[in-house]
């Protein structure tokens, strides 16, 4: 299980590093870890408003912060491209991400195709009825893209690299909340790259990721000459 527990460590740090330098990002993500948190608990009693929820609120945020506020440039940082890093991402790049959301978006339009989405509803009654059969819609728009992902990673890499991976997603919200609670006070202090926050992150990153078990970051030089 050692191994297992460490690839999941890498995947989180590289997650980080490469992902999360926006601190309004990283504000987002916070408040996309905390919505999601509410999404699991009403997940047992309600899982149609929970998916209302995961999908309105927690990804749209965390989404809105990696498609309009994180930089896609050269990483100096980390010394990679952002094409090097989208090829190495393990789950959803932004390619990938911009079809599932398109998908996520579109799909309530089969309701209005067909009410009845093929006999598994009963046609609605009213518009709170279509919203709790476009909050089930979507709560199964997304397991399947966390299976898809998944039994893709299965077939390309391994499966111990699929299962840390939905491992990750399940429980990125608790690791956000304890990496990110602190970037809206920095954003509200008028900063907005993470870099500048380094020193007092790091310690929280510390507690949650053994760096030993992360690999030296690969170097590759710009293609624009940078």
């Amino acid at each position: 299980m050692s191994g297992f527990f460490d690839a999941l460590k890498v995947q989180r740090w590289d997650d980080h590093r490469y992902y999360h330098h926006s601190l309004v990002n990283q504000s987002l993500h916070f408040v996309s870890a905390t919505s999601f948190l509410v999404a699991y608990v009403l997940a047992f009693s309600d899982p149609a408003m929970a998916a209302l929820i995961g999908w309105l609120a927690a990804m749209t945020t965390r989404q809105v912060g990696h498609l309009f506020f994180e930089p896609r440039g050269y990483d100096q940082v980390n010394q990679a491209t952002d094409d090097y890093k989208e090829e190495i991402k393990v789950g959803y790049n932004i390619k990938r991400k911009l079809v599932l959301l398109a998908i996520w978006a579109l799909s309530p339009l089969l309701l209005v195709l067909d009410p009845t989405l093929l006999g598994v509803f009963a046609p609605h009654a009213d518009t709170a009825e279509l919203v709790r059969h476009v909050g089930e819609l979507w709560l199964v728009v997304g397991l399947a893209g966390i299976a898809f992902r998944a039994v893709q990673l299965f077939v390309l890499q391994d499966v111990q690299t699929g299962l840390v991976w939905v491992t990750k997603i399940a429980t990125d919200p608790f690791h956000d909340i304890k990496l990110y609670h602190r970037a809206p006070l920095q954003v509200l202090a008028g900063k907005r790259r993470g870099d500048e926050i380094s020193d007092s992150i790091s310690e929280t990153i510390s507690e949650v990721i053994d760096e030993e078990a992360v690999e030296p970051i690969p170097v590759e030089v710009s293609k624009s000459g940078v």
